[in-house]
């Protein structure tokens, strides 16, 4: 499944891309999304140029968790212009499409490919080192579609939370990859503990250690453990991300070591 992008156009949009991640995961409720929004913002705060593109179709939340909710974009018969959240963050979602947030978007598998191939032919995303892509979890229309029409993309970073019920769908996920020449960057736990706000004491809800385990135990590279925090929820409610709303905590540091690899990321040809 390796190698350039078969349509003309995605060839010459992407061709402006150095490197391009894809986020996945094997079940939903793990913090994908999360995790792919602070991982552009990290990136991007570095002063790399960076583009996100939101491929969940039935539930877009990155313009949620951005505070742009609403935002409506420009664009031209050609081309359309992901909104630009700074000068080295641009946007792109369904989300922005939709005549109010409580819409839902019913469609088959066609529609949704038809979609995500618009996103990377009419896109202008410009001249960027990172395309960051959230796609819904498990294996099916979505993340098939954006492998296959993406072509080369550089890989991809798994989401998971500690419980066996999350780890056994997330070797599903790294299959998936597998079948199809898609190189895994590495597994990143979330949710691993929780620490009192108020006695410090540190729990493990979910049995911390099972990304850790799966990644070993699949020979592939574990990028690190986030915990359950306040302050992600907070600072996701708000529309600010928490990797720069919270820069001080833990878990922001913590963050910087899972970002760590992204960042030696060279393009795959």
């Amino acid at each position: 499944m390796s190698g350039v992008p078969e349509d003309p156009k995605i060839k010459e949009r992407m061709s402006d891309i150095k490197s391009k991640v894809i986020v996945l995961s094997g079940k939903g409720g793990v913090g994908k999304s999360t995790v792919a929004v602070n991982l552009a913002v990290s990136l991007a705060s570095t002063g790399k140029k960076v583009g996100l593109l939101d491929i969940d179709i039935h539930g877009p939340s990155v313009p949620k968790l951005l505070g742009v909710e609403g935002a409506h974009l420009e664009g031209s018969k050609e081309s359309i212009e992901p909104l630009k959240i700074d000068n080295n963050l641009s946007v792109m979602s369904v989300a922005f499409l939709l005549r109010q947030s409580d819409d839902a978007v019913i469609w088959r598998g066609p529609l949704k490919y038809k979609m995500i191939k618009q996103f990377l032919s009419d896109v202008h995303w410009g001249k960027l080192d990172y395309l960051i892509v959230d796609s819904p979890p498990g294996t099916g229309d979505e993340p098939l579609a954006i492998v296959q029409l993406l072509g080369n993309a550089d890989g991809a970073v798994i989401v998971t939370t500690p419980q066996s019920v999350a780890i056994v769908d997330v070797r599903k996920c790294i299959t998936f990859c597998r079948q199809l020449d898609l190189p895994v960057i590495g597994v990143v736990e979330n949710m691993s503990w929780f620490i009192c706000p108020k006695c410090g004491e540190r729990t493990e809800i979910f049995k911390t250690g099972g990304g850790e385990v799966m990644a070993n135990d699949m020979d592939i590279p574990f990028l690190g453990s986030l915990p359950m925090d306040p302050s992600i929820v907070i600072a996701s409610d708000e529309g600010k991300p928490f990797v720069t709303s919270y820069a001080e905590t833990e878990t922001a540091k913590a963050f910087a070591t899972i970002v760590a690899p992204i960042l030696k990321l060279k393009g795959r040809k």
